[in-house]
């Protein structure tokens, strides 16, 4: 008989989970979450807890809007679907590219909707490819990403990823994929070697890299500004500026992943100013619309729709898109929620509480379990080690991280365990007083995992 509540049991029976390690799903079952309010949500039990995740990254304006169920309940009711493919369109997703156009900087022309991040990237990837056959460059197809990035799960976009986890069992990455260092200086820098130095070392691999590829089989270079998956890892100093030097040496395109940054994230509207980047396009998801409705964006650049636009009249139909692609519904709340964030000055009010967000979060970096705090705006993460003086890591098999997001949800708070990092990102429109109870609940869990730890012995002498 089962243990589990006819709910869970049911789930277990139906769904396949995704991201999920299944047989331990299978014993210790789903939580399932029943209702959002603001940046709370409530499990079928009725126990309620601070979402410090924003779902997964995701939902900056948090839950129940009544304005973007109003706009999503007006949309079905005038036109339920529109596609764009051939000759057809419809006003929302005309109105939103233009209002994308005019709000992320850059030198960008077009726009192209899909629904995730993962078919964003997807689709930058056949873009690149499709650019540079049209403009006689067939060789020119390589893209590099980089170790422990994260950009999606499509069978390009998961080649690009640089985590072992989504390759297992796939046989990705494919062909044509490179991966070049990850810029984590807390984990990866020499002894005694600076973040410009660091930097400076990683541009120089990069560049050795392209070279042994031979610049002109090297397409594209991948990047999140901070790479959320990978532990919310953020660049060293002078890093972007020194890749982007190489990239332009090399006449390689510099996508920009913002599917995670992007919409005021980190403290700036886009992540692009917040590290002083120029890249060629970007990938647009998530807080597009606040997770209300699926929603994707990839931002390209007038030369290769020219491009493109020019080989149609030899190659015809551009052999690319999605039933959904500018969805009427996901566009109009896309609409509504750009509407948000300027009326209700939601940037900059989240950029004022990503300053107290780091002020809080830094303070654990005294917590005896704490090897580095890192973070930016409205997004951070604790790195758990066992020797907090030389920075040397669990070991995996222990479960700390595991165990951690346990107290933490116990305390009634939802965060991200990669590895032994505990990531947070929470809503843009979370008050001071919930950054505070969300930290204090962060801080009890932190310490009942470090009671834990001291009893299994598994801090390193």
């Amino acid at each position: 008989m089962s243990s589990f509540s006819p709910m869970a049991t049911r789930d277990l029976a139906a769904v396949f989970h995704p991201m999920t390690q299944i047989s331990t799903l299978n014993e210790q079952g789903p939580m399932m979450i029943v209702r959002g309010e603001g940046i709370h949500v409530w499990d079928e039990a009725g126990n309620q807890y601070i979402d410090g995740l924003a779902g997964l990254w995701c939902a900056s304006l948090g839950y129940a809007n009544e304005e973007i169920a109003q706009v999503a309940y007006e949309q079905v009711k005038t036109l339920s679907y529109g596609h764009l493919f051939l000759d057809k369109s419809h006003t929302t997703a005309m109105e939103l590219a233009e209002k994308l156009k005019q709000m992320v900087p850059g030198d960008f022309s077009k726009v192209f909707f899909g629904l995730s991040g993962s078919d964003a990237n997807d689709t930058q990837i056949k873009l690149v490819r499709y650019y540079h056959n049209a403009i006689g460059r067939p060789r020119k197809k390589k893209i590099i990403a980089r170790q422990k990035a994260y950009h999606g799960i499509t069978f390009a976009a998961a080649s690009a990823t640089g985590l072992q986890p989504f390759h297992q069992g796939f046989d990705l990455p494919v062909e044509g994929f490179l991966h070049t260092d990850c810029p984590h200086h807390y984990r990866f820098a020499e002894p005694g070697e600076s973040e410009a130095e660091f930097a400076t070392r990683l541009a120089a691999s990069l560049e050795a890299m392209i070279l042994r590829e031979d610049p002109d089989t090297v397409a594209a270079f991948i990047a999140e500004p901070i790479m959320g998956a990978g532990g919310v890892l953020v660049p060293p100093e002078t890093y972007f500026e020194k890749v982007q030097a190489v990239l332009r040496k090399y006449d390689i395109l510099f996508i920009a992943d913002e599917v995670i940054t992007g919409f005021g994230r980190t403290g700036e509207p886009f992540a692009a100013q917040t590290f002083d980047l120029a890249p060629d396009t970007m990938s647009l998801a998530k807080a597009l619309t606040s997770a209300y409705m699926p929603l994707s964006a990839v931002m390209i650049p007038e030369f290769m729709y020219q491009a493109i636009a020019e080989i149609s009249k030899e190659w015809g139909i551009f052999g690319h898109g999605f039933t959904y692609t500018g969805h009427p519904v996901s566009t109009a709340v896309g609409l509504k929620v750009l509407e948000i964030y300027e009326r209700d000055d939601v940037f900059a009010k989240a950029a004022r509480l990503g300053e107290q967000f780091q002020t809080h979060i830094a303070r654990f970096a005294d917590h005896p379990l704490v090897g580095e705090v890192r973070g930016r705006g409205l997004i951070g993460a604790c790195e758990l080690v066992a020797n907090k003086q030389n920075g040397q890591a669990f070991d995996p098999a222990s479960g700390v991280g595991k165990y951690a997001l346990a107290r933490m949800k116990a305390n009634g708070l939802i965060c991200r365990a990669i590895g032994d990092s505990l990531a947070l990102c929470p809503p843009l429109i979370t008050s001071q007083d919930e950054l505070g109870e969300l930290f204090s609940r962060y801080g009890r869990a932190l310490d009942e995992t470090l009671e834990w730890v001291r009893r299994e012995g598994l801090l390193a002498a």
